[in-house]
């Protein structure tokens, strides 16, 4: 079930947002913000996988991988919690 949320939008937004939803593709203005909140949560992704490859990399050399290593994975990836 959708919700619905109300706010209020300075009046020069509100005509770039008609514009945008008579312009752009858009059905209407709900539209038109769900793809910008869509779009938000891909880059917060996106900066979210970049800040865990620094983290990464900034973690020191790479170990080759062991049985018990593997093992971690596939219990990680089952969604199963480790003891």
């Amino acid at each position: 079930m959708a919700n619905t949320i109300s706010f209020a939008i300075p009046e020069p937004i509100v005509e770039y947002i008609d514009n945008r939803v008579a312009t752009g593709g858009y059905g209407n203005r709900s539209e038109y913000i769900r793809d910008l909140v869509r779009i938000d949560q891909r880059e917060q992704a996106k900066r979210r996988l970049r800040d865990l490859v620094a983290e990464g990399l900034a973690s020191g050399s790479a170990t080759p991988m062991n049985s018990a290593d593997w093992a971690d994975m596939e219990t990680v990836a089952r969604g199963e919690v480790q003891a």
